[in-house]
């Protein structure tokens, strides 16, 4: 099985039960702490691959949620950019697997880890709705 790296947000209960399906699937993961990473826009870009600019984003993130950013609305460089400043609304979980690398579980080489598919929950933010847990740094 394959040794994959996976950023997330400490203490995130989505994050935490997507790196423990990683692990019944029987893969080695490292986890790294996407908020203490220092990202650089170029290294960053590679999760993304060719996925739209508005989907690389974490809904979820405060600063997304008050509408003080609004990522249907920004180019991939602005994107990156704040994303560098404010790892908060980087898409999670970041996943690199011997230099393949995606962002999210819904994609490649996510899905192949888990098997083809991907259980719907582990996409969806478990405090959707109610995010005070996920809001905190």
């Amino acid at each position: 099985m394959a040794t994959i790296i996976v950023y997330q947000k400490p203490g995130c209960a989505n994050n935490a039960r997507q790196i423990q399906a990683l692990k019944t699937a029987g893969h080695d993961v490292v986890v790294k702490d996407i908020l203490k990473q220092p990202w650089h826009a170029d290294e960053l870009r590679g999760f993304f691959r060719n996925m739209p600019v508005n989907s690389w984003f974490n809904r979820a993130a405060p600063r997304i949620k008050s509408g003080e950013v609004n990522p249907d609305a920004l180019d991939a460089a602005s994107a990156l950019a704040l994303m560098v400043g404010d790892p908060l609304l980087i898409r999670r979980p970041l996943i690199d697997v011997d230099g393949t690398r995606s962002a999210g579980l819904d994609r490649e080489p996510a899905l192949s880890l888990l098997g083809g598919k991907t259980q719907d929950d582990l996409e969806v933010c478990l405090h959707e709705g109610h995010c005070t847990p996920c809001r905190q740094a």
